[in-house]
């Protein structure tokens, strides 16, 4: 089995997550790294993140807003 040349890597934003992406292109090869932050309710904290993502290399940056489903499970 190679290694896998797309990822869906959790994302939060921050420095450890940010520098993971370019490190998984160089270091382990993989092609596409897709950024997926999660939307627990944070307001306007999310907002920033998917530009950071793509700054940081990733080929694209989601954010899945689970606010309602959170609350009721």
């Amino acid at each position: 089995m190679g290694r896998a040349k797309k990822v869906v890597l959790a994302y939060s934003g921050g420095v450890d997550t940010s520098v993971c992406i370019p490190y998984l292109k160089h270091e382990w090869g993989v092609e596409e790294v897709i950024a997926l932050a999660v939307d627990l309710g944070q307001g306007d904290e999310l907002a920033p993140v998917k530009e950071k993502a793509l700054k940081s290399g990733a080929s694209e940056s989601l954010v899945a807003d689970v606010k309602e489903s959170f609350v009721k499970d």
